[in-house]
């Protein structure tokens, strides 16, 4: 219990201005974590919070998080999905930074204390600040509100796509299916071009079923369209630009339920349907019938014209970045801050100690050229920092930042660049690595952080209270999910499936508890997915989970031990295997990454420490407590080599009752 008060005051709570006030008023320096209510705060600096307000000891630093939504001093921070931490001292703003970084927010945080500090105990001047953030966001947002009043924004695509308009039903909607039918519905090879939830008023499901006015159901479909939300979708094919028309009607299957389940028992409405009214989906009957569909609910959606299609938005991407040994241990923070500032958001990023095999793998291109020696003994001297690196233009932007590739050049013509700021005393080679194309920005970052896949289960205690939101999250949190499949596990099978446990005193009681009902089983796509997965469900005991990731899965929805909502494998070999077993032999785009471009298989897993967007470079660098907690489940699994805690992803499994629980 001491562990759950810990947490529960490390940061005050602040949901209303009454409360936002008072917070003010608090002496001292207070960093308040600024966040929406649809994603909550940055729970990945939670455990270095903890860490500085441990070493520091000082009753002058506080810590909070407030809820833009829903006050008003907040109001112009409503919107903006990037973490954003205020500094307040005597009730006035003396710093802001935007972005989980860790090093710079730990730094902040001293500086600022220390600052605040003078101002209480030797009268010194508190130096007010304005969010220059702020500043900028109202100018574009001006400028985007008169763009807007003189062209008013469309939904558009290219004219070579067929599209055609798609309704998730109330009924689906109702009983917590819509995710999972836009899962299947994405899986199945259509596109989502456009995306709504929105309930009908009876007005507009009379307009929109207009022509089935004269049949003796009319009135029951307006009061059924017009009884609760549904999810209105454009869809198009991903592939080619064959008609999405009948695609979709042959997707969705007949309208009658009992027939689809006679005829297309595979079909949407005949898993999702109950009867001919209440059939879960809506699709058009055809190319006109979906054109007017459109109208009605998109008036904004058009197809682009050749002009507009050549002109095209420049997209967000990826590039790779490399910090070689020489200069990540000393100025990896400083490198990182001009990164953020610079506009770029920390995609992924990996800490590992190369081979010699590795690097010429990487680097082959290079390895006739007279450097490569150097260039060898460089990258292979220590711990090198990848990083993939996300904002619009991001190959031309981070190539523009590091300047010329020769340090000399570098030195002379851009003083100001990267590559000459780092450089290094009599060496030859320039220190940090940046792509030079698109293409190979995609070879490189999947060199370094190869996609996985890893099993999912949403477990029988979780299925109908919490299944809807855990799929919610596991998409929001980047996952992709490759199969699908809702199944009541057999003794037999379960059994099999836990096989690894069947000597352990909990086998019996695990083996009823997951027969009991039914199971959802993902498989779940990304890259570093096994270690992804595992952060996100937290400890196996919920107990352990609430003290450590509170905002873990298991630490929200699980009861105890035994139930405790999810599943996830402990490896990729694990993973594999019980793919393989739920699902039988699928084939898979993870068996061809980690290799590099003559096939030859490439081990990322030496002396290696990941992350994710969300943690940035927090777990790395915060040295976080949760990082030594193991779970002990009894003491039975003490030997287990997976026996660390999956809060991290840099820890490999946890011993539970099921090894990977």
């Amino acid at each position: 219990m001491a562990g759950k008060k810990k947490e529960a005051t490390l940061q005050a709570s602040v949901t209303n201005q009454e409360q936002w006030e008072e917070m003010l008023s608090t002496k001292g320096l207070t960093v308040v974590d600024v966040y929406q209510q649809w994603c909550g705060p940055c729970r990945a600096v939670v455990s270095l919070l903890r860490k500085i307000k441990n070493e520091l000891g000082d009753d002058l630093l506080h810590f909070a998080t407030a809820e833009a939504d829903s006050i008003d001093a907040l109001e112009k921070y409503r919107g903006k999905c990037e973490p954003t931490f205020l500094f307040y001292g005597g009730g006035e703003l003396v710093a802001v930074l935007r972005g989980a970084n860790a090093p710079l927010l730990q730094k902040m945080i001293v500086e600022e204390l220390a600052k605040e500090k003078s101002v209480l105990e030797q009268s010194g001047e508190r130096k007010v600040v304005k969010d220059d953030g702020l500043v900028h966001d109202e100018k574009k947002d001006e400028e985007e509100t008169s763009q807007q009043a003189e062209n008013e924004e469309s939904i558009i695509v290219p004219a070579s796509k067929y599209y055609t308009v798609a309704i998730i039903k109330p009924d689906a909607v109702a009983h917590g299916k819509a995710n999972e039918i836009i899962m299947k519905i994405q899986d199945a090879g259509f596109e989502i071009l456009a995306h709504e939830e929105r309930t009908l008023t009876e007005t507009e499901a009379r307009d929109f079923y207009e022509h089935k006015a004269a049949e003796a159901c009319f009135e029951d479909l307006v009061q059924f369209m017009s009884s609760g939300p549904s999810h209105v979708l454009v869809l198009s094919q991903v592939e080619g630009s064959a008609n999405v028309v009948p695609a979709w009607r042959e997707f969705i299957g007949p309208a009658d339920t009992e027939e689809a389940r006679r005829e297309k028992p595979e079909s949407l409405r005949a898993q999702y349907g109950t009867q001919t009214l209440f059939n879960a989906v809506h699709g058009s009957e055809d190319i006109d019938q979906a054109s007017r569909e459109l109208a009605f609910f998109f008036p904004n959606f058009r197809t682009a014209s050749v002009t507009e299609q050549d002109g095209e938005e420049e997209r967000v991407e990826r590039t790779l970045a490399l910090i070689r040994p020489d200069i990540a241990r000393e100025n990896r923070e400083k490198i990182l801050a001009q990164i953020h500032e610079s506009g770029f958001t920390l995609a992924l990023q990996r800490e590992v100690m190369l081979t010699e095999e590795q690097v010429r793998q990487f680097y082959f291109q290079h390895v006739e050229e007279d450097y490569f020696p150097a260039l060898l003994r460089s990258m292979t001297s220590g711990p090198v920092l990848a990083l993939a690196l996300a904002r619009t233009g991001a190959v031309q932007h981070w190539k523009n930042i590091l300047g010329p590739s020769d340090v000399n050049k570098a030195k002379e013509e851009s003083p100001e660049c990267l590559r000459a700021q780092f450089a290094v005393e009599n060496e030859p080679i320039n220190q940090l690595h940046g792509s030079a194309s698109h293409e190979e920005a995609e070879r490189e970052i999947n060199f370094f952080f190869p996609k996985q896949q890893t099993l999912a289960v949403i477990k029988p205690d979780a299925m109908e209270e919490h299944r809807e939101r855990i799929l919610e999250e596991i998409s929001g949190s980047g996952f992709s999910v490759t199969q699908l499949k809702e199944m009541v596990l057999s003794r037999e099978m379960a059994e099999e499936f836990y096989k690894e446990h069947r000597e352990k005193p909990f086998f019996s009681q695990l083996v009823e508890f997951m027969c009991r009902g039914p199971c959802m089983m993902l498989i779940l796509t990304k890259e570093n997915a096994v270690e992804e997965w595992r952060a996100m469900m937290g400890p196996t005991d919920p107990e352990q989970a609430k003290a450590t990731c509170p905002n873990s899965l298991r630490a929200r929805f699980a009861s105890d031990i035994l139930q405790n909502s999810v599943h996830g494998s402990s490896n990729e070999q694990h993973a594999e295997e019980k793919i393989s077993f739920i699902f039988g032999d699928i084939s898979s785009d993870a068996e061809t990454i980690g290799r590099d471009t003559s096939g030859t298989e490439t081990d990322m897993t030496i002396s290696e420490k990941e992350q994710d967007c969300s943690a940035d470079e927090i777990a790395g660098i915060s040295g976080s407590p949760t990082e030594s907690i193991a779970n002990n489940y009894h003491q039975q699994d003490e030997g287990d080599p997976h026996n660390s805690n999956p809060c991290s992803p840099q820890t490999g499994g946890d011993a539970d009752p099921e090894h990977s629980n």
